[in-house]
């Protein structure tokens, strides 16, 4: 009777030392390096054992060593790359991903971005849902685990409440993309999407721009490596300040499109 990998066991019992566990965060990292070195995009098994190397490296604090590692494969496709980018940057822990509850009220975002200092934002995700607490899910790039660490502090000290959720899968694979909603008690809201120059700081700038006129109740944002930052916003603007409004958005100076009739808005967020 034939049995898989039973010769391949009998080698690694006989052979091999220790098993390294990685997750799938790690594996998109290792695939993201070998791409960045030689442009050859590997599939996720064949950049398995590079992950462990460098798990291995970083765990015994390896320094002026050779480590050999087999990769092969290049079995991948368009939707995997998605997931690969995506997760990519979790993976070399560049990337944190929070949770942050913030005062509801107007120039909340400006300051909670300003305590972030010149750390570049990846993502912004937030819709209104209570008149005293906002609870908003933000991407954050950073140098290494360490900083995430003094980041999640900073913010507690400022008396904000953040949560650390880069290791929770639930949020990375499906929260980031579900925080919206109906807000009913979002009175007098409308929707535009702005297009901005993509560039460090260019977030914060944006903020500065808007102000503080009027209550942002959603806002969307993620960095998506192009040109042109892409945002979301639904702010509240009562009648009497259309006019005001329309100003304001001739004096921004960003391209921009009225969503507030958008039948994905109406059946989703509105």
């Amino acid at each position: 009777m034939k049995q898989v990998g039973e010769e391949t066991f009998r080698l690694c019992r006989e052979l091999v030392d220790e098993i390294v566990l990685v997750d799938t965060d790690a594996i998109c990292a290792a695939i993201k390096d070998v791409f960045e070195d030689t442009r050859s995009i590997l599939e996720p098994a064949g950049a398995l054992s590079i992950a462990g190397a460098k798990l291995y490296a970083a765990r015994e604090k390896l320094k002026n060593k050779t480590l050999v590692t087999i990769a092969s494969g290049a079995n991948m496709n368009f939707d995997r790359l998605r997931h690969v980018a995506e997760r990519a940057e979790l993976g070399e822990q560049r990337e944190a991903v929070l949770s942050v509850t913030i005062p509801e009220k107007p120039g909340s975002f400006k300051a909670f971005c300003a305590l972030l200092g010149t750390r570049n934002i990846t993502e912004f995700n937030y819709r209104y849902s209570d008149s005293s607490a906002a609870h908003v899910f933000v991407g954050v790039q950073v140098q290494n685990r360490g900083e995430t660490e003094k980041m999640l502090a900073l913010l507690a000290r400022k008396g904000l409440k953040p949560v650390d959720m880069s290791d929770n899968e639930m949020a990375k694979l499906h929260i980031r993309h579900m925080v919206g909603g109906h807000a009913p008690e979002a009175k007098d809201e409308i929707l535009f999407r702005f297009e901005f120059p993509e560039r460090p700081g260019a977030l914060m700038k944006f903020l500065d721009s808007v102000g503080q006129s009027w209550n942002i109740s959603l806002f969307h944002y993620r960095n998506h490596g192009t040109d042109y930052g892409r945002v979301l916003v639904g702010m509240q603007v009562p009648p009497h300040d259309k006019p005001a409004f329309r100003e304001f958005l001739k004096r921004l100076g960003y391209p921009y499109v009225d969503e507030s009739k958008n039948p994905a808005y109406k059946l989703f967020l509105g």
